[in-house]
């Protein structure tokens, strides 16, 4: 037998292993939860769809189930486009965690939200993952004159007034970024611009310098910490993000606290104008919220989120 399959390139322990014969083994984000067009016990409808047959780009759309039984044009909800984390190597809005998560926004926030099945690493090494979220993006607001775009709920029920960008860890990187593409490139988005954008326990380059290994493994290509997808201080970038009111959550014991607090100095210095919310959750782990989602600190950072949605003023937990 080759010795070499068994050599290790990269490894996440427990979730990820990737081999150097280029094998991959995913224990995270591998599952898959049917949708249920007509809704579920929580009040929300799902389904999947195609964004482009020629990258597989595709994703899971989430709809208040009460909305399908009211006539099209009577009521309009907020836009919500979901980034998952893991790395930008493995998660998926198909698996249970995601699903689950992004299904209990919809039917507390009352939004249509659409999250994103993006090309991951190493079978597809960024920017992979950011062309795939931004064509997502375009795909979402060509829906902004009626009947023109291909999805009937979003022609339906979407309101283009009010549109949200949320992520969390690698998936608030994507935010980010989609959020600074969306000033330079916004002739992309038929005219629809961002309401907010919402980063939960964000993954970038650490504030002293350099960037870590699993940065290097799915983008060998990296300028390192010059690279302004990893490093938000890098040039004029920041200045220009394409939304107004940015809310960004931390985890006190999150080994990436400091990174996203390192985002938030760099947005304050960067002259950037817009209305920035910090909040930290005490005594918790990096997204601890997916995986204890009825604790009391997830349902708090849920109610959070949802506010920042609909226009409240977020307060500390």
């Amino acid at each position: 037998m080759d010795s070499s399959t068994d050599e290790i390139a990269h490894e996440f322990h427990p979730y990820f292993r990737a081999y150097k014969n280029g094998r991959v083994e995913r224990f995270f984000g591998a599952d898959r939860v049917p949708t249920l067009e007509f809704g579920s016990s929580d009040g929300v409808s799902s389904k999947d769809v195609v964004i482009s047959a020629e990258t597989a780009v595709s994703a899971r759309i989430f709809l208040p189930s009460e909305t399908t039984k009211q006539p099209p044009q009577i009521k309009k909800l907020p836009v919500l486009v979901y980034f998952h984390g893991g790395g930008l190597f493995m998660g998926s809005p198909f698996c249970s965690t995601y699903h689950n998560y992004v299904s209990s926004v919809v039917s507390r926030a009352n939004v249509i939200a659409i999250s994103v099945n993006y090309r991951l690493a190493p079978e597809h090494y960024v920017p992979a993952a950011y062309e795939d979220c931004w064509s997502a993006l375009k795909w979402v607001t060509s829906h902004i004159q009626f009947g023109v775009g291909t999805d009937p709920w979003l022609n339906n029920y979407a309101d283009f007034d009010r549109v949200f960008l949320a992520g969390d860890s690698a998936g608030a990187n994507i935010v980010h970024n989609m959020s600074v593409q969306a000033d330079t490139d916004h002739e992309d988005l038929n005219g629809v611009k961002l309401s907010g954008i919402c980063l939960i326990h964000p993954y970038f380059g650490r504030k002293n310098g350099g960037v870590d290994k699993c940065w290097i493994f799915v983008c060998p290509d990296t300028r390192g910490f010059d690279d302004p997808r990893i490093n938000p201080a890098v040039g004029t970038r920041l200045s220009r993000l394409g939304c107004t009111r940015v809310l960004v959550f931390l985890a006190e014991k999150d080994n990436l606290r400091e990174r996203g607090m390192f985002y938030c100095e760099s947005l304050r210095e960067s002259g950037w104008v817009g209305d920035l919310e910090i909040v930290e959750t005490q005594s918790e782990d990096h997204v601890f919220h997916l995986f204890k989602p009825d604790s009391d600190k997830a349902l708090a950072l849920m109610d959070q989120l949802v506010s920042f949605i609909n226009q409240d003023k977020v307060s500390s937990l």
